[in-house]
């Protein structure tokens, strides 16, 4: 039997253009929206209507067994949590992860925010800098991309952002769920490890389209599945965070599929320069 090439064409590139900047909609919609009092439920609602209005769908109710159309993690959740009549509250720690499918393609990415709190500002402070540390390895593993051999070099550059930036005591990274491969599915292969690995990874060449996606502890990274099936929490309560990004290897650089501007002014600071896909 034969098995589909991880890499793909500059057209199918292209095509994955489309879906990346709905799915990226999608997420401002959401992030407009957060603050006390509103429900993840209402959340949801409003990604849904983003994707649809654009003519896509969620990709995420493509998976057995989900029918919603983000998942929002709250507090000690890092991923996967289902949205539904929870409130958020000040100092919450909120992860929204969403996709869009676009005429076959999709597009997967995450973000986390803090819900205010002036009450509270060493909470706040604290989870902040979970955040920032999480979104800041995203894009170091974005960085290394750009220039890496194997994918295992993002790992690398991942695990030494989180090491550098976290506070004493350091933070946990995910074992167990790890970034992979996106394009006629939102999930292929391969898998983008945060963290070093012995092997050195899928070599990275023009037509690779991976989601990379940190998802880091405050605590011990060790988590459990809730009774929903769903929902993965930390054993030990630490608040967690996730981000994620699309992002294509091309001929002439790498592009950030789900960032309007492809990722030019995060990866400014690294030194790399997104190339538009021709």
């Amino acid at each position: 039997m034969l098995r589909r090439s991880i890499y793909k064409t500059p057209a199918q590139l292209r095509a994955m253009v489309e879906p990346g900047l709905i799915t990226a909609a999608a997420l401002d919609a959401v992030r407009a929206l957060v603050a006390p009092g509103v429900t993840t439920g209402a959340l949801d609602a409003a990604a849904s209507e983003a994707i649809v209005s654009r003519g896509a769908r969620s990709n995420f109710q493509l998976v057995r067994g989900y029918r919603h159309t983000i998942c929002a993690s709250v507090n000690e959740q890092v991923v996967h949590g289902i949205p539904g009549d929870r409130m958020l509250e000040p100092g919450d720690i909120v992860s929204i992860d969403c996709g869009a499918e676009y005429k076959g393609w999709n597009g997967d990415s995450a973000f986390t925010v803090v819900v205010p709190d002036p009450s509270r500002p060493e909470l706040v402070a604290q989870r902040e800098r979970l955040s920032e540390v999480t979104r800041g390895s995203l894009w170091a593993g974005i960085a290394a991309l750009a220039s890496a051999s194997h994918l295992g070099q993002v790992g690398a550059a991942i695990q030494d952002y989180i090491e550098a930036n976290a506070p004493e005591g350091g933070y946990g990274i995910l074992r167990d769920y790890v970034g992979h491969g996106i394009g006629r599915k939102m999930h292929e292969s391969p898998s983008i490890f945060n963290y070093r690995t012995p092997e050195p990874g899928a070599e990275v060449r023009p037509g690779l389209a991976v989601a990379i996606e940190p998802m880091v502890v405050a605590g011990d990274q060790a988590t459990f599945t809730e009774d929903d099936d769903w929902t993965v929490s930390t054993l030990d309560g630490s608040s967690g965070s996730h981000w994620e990004h699309s992002v294509a290897v091309h001929d002439q650089g790498v592009w950030v599929l789900t960032a309007p501007d492809g990722g030019a002014a995060e990866l400014a600071r690294f030194g790399v320069t997104p190339q538009p896909i021709a």
